[in-house]
């Protein structure tokens, strides 16, 4: 090998990237004075593409593969240089290395509720947010359209723009569909698909293809959902007129555990609340009801006729006394006459019921004096 061959051989240039980064769209391959020696060795790795640029111009795109750069595999460069009878001397070009990757799991989101009206609750505020991947479709209308001269362009440089061209159209295409909001959560994949048709275009406009769209969840304002969570509560709680009788009969039992709270009393007086509520419920969601004496139909919500539900049981009255400084009871009437025959209860004995402001003697509530008339007088 002559000395001219050596020196030829220093000249040759290895052109390749090693792509360490997980963000990095663009990267300018960087020479001094942006001179590449003849034959130089050209890699371009899988997911990758080479884009020479002259002049601000497109020349050749390099798809993967190894190549030795000359007048052959560089048709459009000798064009544009020249070169009819090929090229012995350093070049100037700009090799940019585009990667044709996807870039995944990039998020998109509303910055702000959108409004939207829905047929079954009207105008309604609704958050959205999920991921889409996208990766470069065509290098050459990138470059132009976007990444221009940048010696590097990573995926933060068109992020933000690609985000709100999704939040755009895609709640326009939510719109669009007229899906109730409650089935919205159903019908995820459907939206998603029509989302990703209505904004690929616009990726391809940029050079961009959008491989992936994902809505990971829609959302409505916080007193919406306490007032959807009431309305399934309802929901599931059914026959109203049900849950009263079990609501009245979990009281009685309660009231029967805990003889404190007025024993066969508070008993009575549970079962009388919910007898009473239990009338309520059948008047409020008791159908019309023609009346043929009078040619009237009632309405929802209206009187019982007299005579056709009987009112409810009226509560036993029932008193608490004091025996021997402490308090006792409640006992109801029939009570209070044994303990008065047994001599354990007269007009003097201290009494108090629920309504009475103080506690008085016996022979001062006229409730008791029919308790009181049956004692027979203290013998002379």
């Amino acid at each position: 090998m002559g000395l001219f061959d050596k020196l030829r051989n220093e000249f040759i240039d290895i052109i390749e990237w090693t792509d360490t980064s997980a963000d990095t769209i663009v990267w300018k391959f960087p020479r001094y004075q942006n001179e590449i020696k003849q034959n130089a060795k050209l890699t371009v790795r899988e997911s990758q593409v080479a884009v020479f640029m002259n002049e601000g111009k497109i020349a050749d795109v390099f798809p993967a593969g190894m190549y030795t750069l000359n007048t052959q595999n560089l048709p459009i460069l000798a064009t544009l240089q020249g070169w009819k009878y090929g090229f012995n001397s350093p070049y100037k070009a700009d090799v940019f290395f585009v990667s044709m990757r996807q870039f995944t799991n990039q998020k998109w989101g509303t910055k702000n509720p959108i409004m939207l009206r829905d047929a079954e609750f009207g105008p309604l505020r609704i958050r959205a947010f999920g991921s889409y991947a996208f990766r470069v479709k065509d290098a050459g209308m990138f470059l132009k359209e976007v990444a221009a001269t940048n010696p590097e362009f990573t995926v933060d440089g068109i992020n933000e723009q690609l985000r709100n061209l999704a939040v755009a159209r895609g709640m326009d295409a939510i719109a669009e569909q007229h899906i109730p909001v409650l089935d919205l959560a159903a019908k995820y994949d459907e939206v998603s698909a029509v989302i990703t048709e209505k904004i690929r275009p616009e990726f391809n406009e940029l050079g961009l293809d959008l491989t992936k769209f994902l809505i990971e969840n829609i959302s409505l304002p916080p007193e919406v959902e306490q007032a959807l969570d009431k309305r399934s509560s309802m929901g599931i709680v059914g026959n109203l007129g049900a849950y009263a009788q079990f609501q009245a009969a979990n009281a009685m039992e309660k009231s029967a555990e805990n003889p404190g709270s007025g024993g066969l009393a508070g008993a009575g007086l549970g079962l009388g609340m919910g007898a009473a509520m239990m009338g309520q419920v059948g008047n409020v969601f008791q159908p019309n009801q023609f009346n043929p004496q009078t040619g009237a139909s009632g309405t929802p919500g209206a009187q019982t006729p007299a005579g056709a539900v009987p009112p409810p049981l009226p509560a036993a009255v029932a008193f608490h006394v004091a025996i021997d400084g402490k308090q006792a009871g409640p006992f109801e009437l029939d009570q209070l006459r044994q303990m008065a025959a047994a001599g354990s209860f007269n007009a003097n004995t201290l009494v108090w019921k629920a309504g009475m402001a103080a506690w008085a003697a016996a022979g001062t509530v006229p409730e008791l004096a029919p308790v009181l008339a049956t004692v027979p007088p203290p013998l002379p």
